[in-house]
């Protein structure tokens, strides 16, 4: 497979992806975007199952790209000739996959569609980000969380609210997001 049959990862995640039965999310700084908040990435960003990262693999690996950093839940391929952009997995089970699928938000990039998750599962998927890896996500998740908070009207202090963060998060971060927008009319 070469890689100049895709002019973007955008196109050759659809194509390839369908055809191999992938079933993924995009998530990231282009499903924070589509929520209104701009942000600059240099990667694009999946959530997909384990078992479906395997097929994933094989068929990036075939594009040209390189197994990078790896760890139980995260997985980073990195395109060896800088054509494409570096993309991110984060896995999921099929059931979780399958819900935040089912919830979410029909986009398109570059001509073609793609599924970001629902503000709700969004700001849970940084949530947990944050639990396990506060150092490394801290300066990424956590203005991304606020500004998708403030940008799109979300009232912090419902119940509901409350319960997310601390089913995704823990409760100093959800004390922290309060006094985050404190003065907003959120």
């Amino acid at each position: 497979m070469k890689k100049m049959e895709y002019p973007t990862i955008f196109h050759f995640i659809s194509t390839e992806f369908e055809k191999a039965k992938i079933a993924y999310v995009l998530i990231g700084g282009f499903a924070v975007n589509y929520y209104g908040v701009t942000r600059q990435t240099a990667d694009v960003d999946f959530l997909i199952t384990k078992k479906d990262f395997s097929k994933a693999l094989k068929l990036l690996k075939r594009a040209g790209y390189k197994q990078g950093f790896t760890q139980e839940v995260f997985a980073r391929l990195e395109d060896s000739k800088s054509y494409l952009m570096d993309v991110d997995f984060m896995f999921v089970d099929e059931e979780t996959l399958r819900q935040i699928i089912e919830d979410g938000k029909k986009i398109e990039i570059a001509g073609k569609r793609f599924i970001v998750p629902s503000l709700n599962h969004l700001i849970a998927l940084k949530l947990h980000s944050l639990k396990f890896n506060p150092k490394i996500r801290e300066f990424k998740d956590f203005p991304d969380i606020i500004n998708l908070l403030r940008i799109n009207k979300v009232n912090v202090r419902t119940d509901q609210f409350r319960e997310l963060c601390l089913k995704y998060g823990t409760k100093e971060l959800y004390h922290k997001i309060l006094k985050n927008v404190k003065g907003d009319i959120l």
